[in-house]
């Protein structure tokens, strides 16, 4: 075991916490550090829409309040960021992809998903994490609004993954037949994100 590994896990099991909830080389926060690419964005909710698009039955565009009005779900769970820190038991409310799906209806040939965000950032995750149970489509988090800085009005969670992939500032979710590389994963971030196997980088 590493110094680092023993250290951090010596400061959970002072804390009553498993040590097992954190991932190999990362340290556990109580603060929500920010860490974007590029300046939180502007909305205006009377022109903001969320688009379902891609390989789909029925594509849909919703404004915020027809998203709102679906059936909600609220969920705990932790996040990891690829920079190494990660926070327990981080609550988030916001809508599940599988009431999404039940407008849209999904081809057969859908398997996976590009997140399209503001100033055009993109996230892939296969569809099967969205599907996920502990995945959302949140507006927000620890009981309030999300803060514009972690994603206001909408952002993506898909906690299975390092947090890149869970897109602040969402604005439409594609499904693709083939996987198509985000924002980050064309500057060398591994494509598959999953914190237990230390996958920051595809070099």
């Amino acid at each position: 075991m590493s110094l680092f590994r023993s250290k951090a896990e010596k400061k959970l099991i002072d804390k009553g916490l498993d040590p097992a909830r954190l991932p190999p080389g990362q340290y556990l926060t109580e603060k929500w550090p920010v860490l974007h690419a590029g300046t939180v964005p502007h909305t205006d909710l009377a022109t903001w829409d969320f688009k379902v698009f891609g390989e789909v039955e029925k594509p849909v565009t919703l404004s915020y309040d027809e998203l709102q009005a679906l059936p909600t779900t609220e969920l705990t769970t932790d996040i990891h960021c690829v920079t190494r820190w990660s926070r327990f038991d981080t609550s988030f409310r916001g809508v599940h992809w599988r009431e999404l799906a039940k407008l849209v209806r999904p081809k057969p040939s859908a398997h996976f998903v590009l997140a399209h965000a503001e100033q055009g950032f993109t996230a892939n995750v296969p569809l099967a994490a969205l599907e996920d149970d502990n995945s959302l489509i949140a507006w927000g988090a620890n009981g309030d609004p999300l803060e514009p800085d972690h994603g206001w009005p909408l952002r993506l969670v898909v906690p299975s993954r390092y947090f890149w992939k869970s897109a602040k500032w969402l604005r439409g979710i594609e499904l693709l037949s083939a996987d198509q590389p985000g924002f980050w994963e064309r500057y060398g971030y591994h494509n598959e994100a999953d914190y237990w196997q230390e996958q920051r980088y595809g070099f």
